[in-house]
């Protein structure tokens, strides 16, 4: 799951877990049975720590190679990246967990700039390369940790099976969705992801509409949507982002009030499975107050729902939810 919001990414979660609350959520962190690295696209992502080490293997390479004209810009020479792994991989060793800020203190005193966004980019390096992931949190900073001792690796990888265990999760957590889709969600070279949909596909349900065809598992999980239940998604919820063609959920005319031109995906509203509006929290030491902004008006029993939903995120957050002044 998309992660650049860590408050926002427990969320999504615990929209999609019953009974889950924030602090379940953080205590997984807090031992490393989740873990937020990048993988997938060169972005964050919360990944179980029994998946890590073999989606990491699968995507890290084509990652990588996405990089090297930005790491060219960035003067991260081969002799500077394997100098920058050679410290983090000192500083960390023996179960040390350290924010990125103790890290750059290190490399800038073993006299490797930081500058700029070198320093996202070396830890980066690190992730992709195996060498970190996240750690337990020290307050509300996140921490980075030796991979291997945090999860330990498992004796061997397939890349054949990998490749087919990635497109059976995204199509049967994601479907219906088309290979354009999987493309998108997976940030796999083309020739990859479609032969990963070819080793899984006979155990898959197929849909031609407007000459694009849909892959699902059968059951009909957009249901959930689809039942009159309001849900307040986080910013960059997997319902909105693991597509290509979001057109289903999003209408053309409110794609620039959910999703901004420089790629900022807000939190938004979803009623029947459309995008309804967005929603943002102000919250205090005794309550959350939820601010919406709807698209165009709603009924009042939707409101009611939509008031439900916001209970339901403040029982996520153990603390009381208020609804600002609704619009009509």
């Amino acid at each position: 799951m998309q992660s650049q919001d860590f408050n926002m990414a427990k969320w999504a979660i615990g929209v999609r877990l019953p009974h889950a609350t924030d602090q379940i959520i953080e205590e997984a962190f807090r031992k490393g049975e989740i873990i937020r690295t990048h993988l997938l696209r060169p972005t964050w992502h919360i990944v179980s720590a029994v998946d890590i080490h073999w989606m990491l293997g699968l995507t890290a390479p084509h990652i990588k190679s996405s990089l090297r004209t930005r790491h060219k810009q960035l003067e991260l020479s081969d002799s500077i990246i394997s100098k920058s792994i050679s410290v983090v991989e000192k500083s960390l060793e023996g179960g040390i967990h350290l924010t990125r800020e103790e890290i750059m203190l290190r490399l800038q005193d073993a006299q490797i700039s930081t500058d700029g966004q070198r320093a996202s980019h070396l830890m980066l390096i690190c992730e992709l390369e195996g060498i970190v992931c996240s750690g337990a949190p020290k307050g509300k900073n996140q921490t980075y940790v030796l991979l291997e001792e945090w999860v330990p690796k498992p004796p061997s990888f397939n890349r054949e099976d990998a490749l087919a265990k990635l497109a059976q999760r995204y199509f049967t957590s994601h479907g219906p969705a088309t290979i354009q889709d999987f493309i998108w969600w997976s940030g796999l070279p083309v020739k990859d992801a479609k032969k990963a949909l070819e080793m899984i596909k006979s155990g898959f349900v197929s849909e031609k509409i407007d000459e694009q065809i849909y892959w699902h598992s059968g059951s009909n999980p957009a249901s959930i949507y689809t039942n009159g239940e309001a849900y307040l998604l986080p910013a960059y919820d997997e319902f909105i982002i693991s597509y290509r063609d979001r057109s289903a959920s999003l209408l053309a005319n409110d794609h620039k009030k959910a999703i901004s031109d420089n790629g900022l995906f807000r939190p938004v509203i979803v009623v029947n499975g459309k995008v309804r509006g967005i929603w943002k929290r102000q919250q205090t030491k005794d309550k959350v107050l939820i601010e919406t902004d709807y698209f165009r008006p709603v009924t009042p029993e939707t409101k009611n729902e939509i008031e439900a939903a916001s209970k339901r995120y403040g029982q996520f957050l153990n603390q009381k939810t208020e609804m600002a002044n609704q619009p009509e």
